[in-house]
């Protein structure tokens, strides 16, 4: 019998582990990416107070394409600090949600330094 590895369960302890490291502020709030097989979803989130502040995703419905691509990624990305920005936030946290910061998850952060925000 072939034993695989749970890679969820594996994901969710490692965002866990980054978790206990980093917060998201009032002043500079964390931007939190969700991947999933279909699409991917980002949203900026102040931990303190316990609010999304602004959300974006690939199953928004003026998205168009594809949402598990590297070229969506970078749409929300850029759509995120869009909003980031006309809400008055600039400085951000990211959390990779417990991914590698690789493929779609980097492409999205891309899009985002593009649109504006620093992190």
């Amino acid at each position: 019998m072939i034993n695989r590895p749970d890679t969820r369960t594996a994901r969710i302890q490692r965002h866990k582990r980054v978790r206990g490291k980093i917060s998201g502020t009032a002043e500079r709030p964390r931007l939190s990416v969700f991947r999933s097989e279909k699409h991917i979803y980002a949203q900026i989130i102040d931990d303190a107070a316990g609010k999304t502040l602004v959300a974006a995703s690939s199953v928004e419905k003026g998205f168009e394409g594809l949402g598990g691509n590297k070229e969506a990624a970078r749409k929300v990305g850029k759509t995120v600090a869009e909003r980031a920005v006309k809400a008055g936030i600039e400085e951000v946290v990211f959390d990779r949600g417990g991914y590698i910061y690789h493929g779609r998850v980097q492409e999205l952060a891309e899009g985002a330094r593009e649109g504006g925000l620093k992190f």
